[in-house]
C-alpha cells in the first residue's frame, strides 16, 4: 500500500470522526492513529524505544 493510499484512508477517518463526532473525536482518531503509527514503526523496527529519550553525553 503506497503512502498516498494511508494518507487519503487516514484523512478520510478524520473527516469521518469529525463530521459524526465532532471536534474531540476528531483528536481523538487523531491521537489514537499517531500512538497505531509509533507501535507500528516499532514492529517493524524502524523506530526504537530510545529514539524517545535524549542522551546524558554532550560531546
Amino acid at each position: 500500500m503506497s503512502a498516498a493510499t494511508v494518507g487519503l484512508l487516514a484523512g478520510m477517518a478524520l473527516g469521518f470522526a469529525a463530521y459524526f463526532g465532532g471536534f474531540w473525536a476528531f483528536l481523538l482518531v487523531a491521537f489514537l492513529g499517531l500512538v497505531g503509527l509509533i507501535i507500528g514503526l516499532m514492529l517493524q523496527g524502524d523506530l526504537e524505544p530510545s529514539d524517545f529519550t535524549r542522551s546524558r553525553d554532550r560531546q
